[in-house]
C-alpha cells in the first residue's frame, strides 16, 4: 500500500457505533488494520459488530457511553487510552432525529414541538462538540489526530419536514470549520477536523420514509432519486473511501471541508 494513504496501527474512536453507517466504515477500518473503540449506549447493540470485526482479524473494543456527557467522555476516553495506548481518529457519527422536530405535510412550522427540536439539536450539534473536545483534547496534546464529522445534504438546502435536523447540522458544520481553525492555529498543522456529508442512504431510520413494503419508492424517496444525477440511493460502503483518506497523510492538508458523498445530488438544480 502506498504509505500516503496507510492508516494500519492507528486507533480510531466512533460514535454511534450501533448504527449502520458506523457499522459499515468500522469494518473497513478493522480491515486496514485500524484498532477501533465503538462507543454505544448500548453495548449489546453493536455485540455483532464486534464479532464480525474479530472474525476479520480486526481490534475493536466496545464501551458504553453517553456523547452527551462530557464527565462520562473523559472517563471513557481514560479507558480507552489504557487499552489502546493513544487516540488518533474521532468519527462523529451519532445523530437523529424525533418526530416532533419534523413537520409534516399537513401541519406548519408552527407546530413544532420545541422539546423535541432541543433535542435534536443537542443530539446532533453537542454530540459533536462534546466528543470533539473531550477527546480532541488528547490530540491536540500530541500535536496529532484527526476528527471527522457526519453532516448532512439538509444543511445546503431546505429539505421539507426535517427543521430540527437540518438546523443542528448546520451549526455542526460551522463548529468543523471553526475547530479545524482553532486547532492549526493553535495547536499546530498535526491536527485535522473535517466533515463528510452523505447523500441519501438507506439505514433502519428512514427506509420507510423512503421506500415501500413492496420495494418501490414513497414519494419522497423518488423525489430524491428524480434529484439525484447518479439516479439511486447510495450503499453504505461507497462511504468508506473519503473516510479512509480523510484519515491518511494523503490528506494531511486538508482541514475545515465538508465533502459531499450524494451522486451528485448537491450538484444538480432540479432543471
Amino acid at each position: 500500500m502506498n504509505e500516503y494513504f496507510n492508516i494500519s496501527g492507528k486507533v480510531a474512536i466512533i460514535t454511534g457505533a450501533a448504527g449502520a453507517l458506523a457499522g459499515t466504515v468500522a469494518i473497513a477500518l478493522a480491515k486496514s488494520g485500524v484498532k477501533l473503540a465503538l462507543l454505544s449506549r448500548n453495548t449489546e447493540a453493536i455485540a455483532g459488530l464486534l464479532q464480525e470485526i474479530d472474525q476479520h482479524g480486526g481490534i475493536a473494543k466496545g464501551y458504553k457511553a453517553d456523547i452527551l456527557s462530557e464527565t462520562n467522555l473523559k472517563t471513557v476516553k481514560k479507558t480507552i487510552i489504557a487499552d489502546f495506548g493513544s487516540i488518533d481518529i474521532l468519527l462523529n457519527i451519532a445523530g437523529g432525529n424525533l418526530p416532533g422536530a419534523t413537520i409534516a405535510d399537513d401541519r406548519t412550522v408552527f407546530d413544532m414541538a420545541l422539546d423535541d427540536f432541543n433535542k435534536v439539536v443537542a443530539l446532533n450539534l453537542n454530540g459533536t462538540v462534546i466528543p470533539s473536545l473531550v477527546f480532541g483534547k488528547e490530540m491536540a496534546n500530541q500535536k496529532h489526530g484527526v476528527i471527522i464529522n457526519y453532516s448532512s445534504m439538509a444543511v445546503d438546502r431546505a429539505i421539507t419536514r426535517v427543521a430540527g435536523y437540518s438546523a443542528s447540522k448546520a451549526a455542526m458544520e460551522n463548529f468543523t470549520r471553526w475547530m479545524s481553525v482553532e486547532m492549526a492555529k493553535k495547536f499546530g498543522d498535526g491536527v485535522r477536523v473535517n466533515a463528510v456529508a452523505p447523500g441519501f442512504f438507506i439505514g433502519n431510520q428512514n427506509k420507510k420514509l423512503l421506500i415501500n413494503e413492496d420495494g418501490t419508492y414513497t414519494k419522497r424517496g423518488q423525489t430524491i432519486i428524480n434529484n439525484t444525477p447518479m439516479g439511486r440511493f447510495g450503499e453504505t460502503e461507497e462511504l468508506n473511501g473519503v473516510i479512509h483518506f480523510l484519515c491518511s497523510d494523503a490528506a494531511k492538508f486538508i482541514t475545515g471541508v465538508v465533502i459531499p458523498v450524494d451522486g451528485g445530488f448537491s450538484a444538480f438544480s432540479g432543471v
